[in-house]
């Protein structure tokens, strides 16, 4: 049975209507399985450098000597962004000879949180396509289904002895098109859900980040003001 119907076969044979479904279902799986390699080496890379960061962080090392560091990078991006953004707008504002340590640090925390709305656009670039596939691709693959079905039907009422033979190739070429929805949506909604989980993790950690950032700029700040 396998000789005589295989799935090339069936989607050769398929009606013009499903071949399209098909084919829009399996360019959305490989689109889509290249965005999850894509995504799963950037948010590695973000997890990656964020431990390396902040163990330079809480080194002890200067920050002045640590801003000329990262800054001199050739792409800063994750939480050597907010970092960079922070410490400039610092240093900006206290060349500016504002003697309100608190001005100094919302101006500090507004710079990171523009850097921080940055990173996170970047890091959840392709989900929305992620979770559209995931969505709408088991719809697509019950249309061709349906209206596969539908013409098997069709094709069965002009004639006056139906058999299961007759039937089954246009129905099982039907049914194609609902595995194939389901094959490119179990895979999307699945990285969906993980690599949303991986973003609200960096996000909470670089929060984190900017609160410890801002304490520490504050406590500077206000320690050079009671200085002068």
């Amino acid at each position: 049975m396998s000789a005589e119907i295989s799935i090339l076969d069936l989607f050769l044979e398929a009606s013009i209507l499903v071949q399209f479904v098909m084919f829009i279902l399996l360019t959305f799986s490989v689109v889509c399985w290249a965005m999850i390699f894509q995504r799963r080496k950037i948010l590695q890379t973000a997890e990656n450098q964020l431990t390396v960061f902040e163990d330079k962080f809480w080194s002890g090392a200067d920050l002045g000597k640590l801003y000329s560091e990262t800054s001199a990078k050739p792409v800063i991006q994750g939480v050597e962004s907010l970092f960079v953004a922070g410490f400039k707008e610092f240093a900006r504002l206290r060349s500016s000879h504002i003697d309100n340590p608190q001005v100094i640090v919302d101006g500090t925390n507004r710079a990171m949180r523009v850097a921080l709305s940055r990173e996170i656009d970047s890091l959840e670039t392709h989900l929305p396509f992620m979770a559209t596939v995931g969505s709408i691709s088991p719809y697509i693959g019950l249309f061709g289904t349906v209206w596969g079905i539908m013409n098997s039907f069709i094709a069965l009422g002009a004639v006056k002895q139906a058999t299961l033979a007759m039937v089954a190739p246009g129905i099982a070429e039907a049914l194609i098109a609902t595995a194939m929805g389901l094959f490119a949506a179990i895979p999307a909604v699945i990285a969906f859900n993980r690599f949303s989980h991986k973003v609200e993790k960096l996000e909470n950690s670089y929060g984190n980040f900017m609160d410890e950032f801002s304490s520490i700029l504050q406590r500077q700040s206000a320690t050079e003001q009671s200085t002068k």
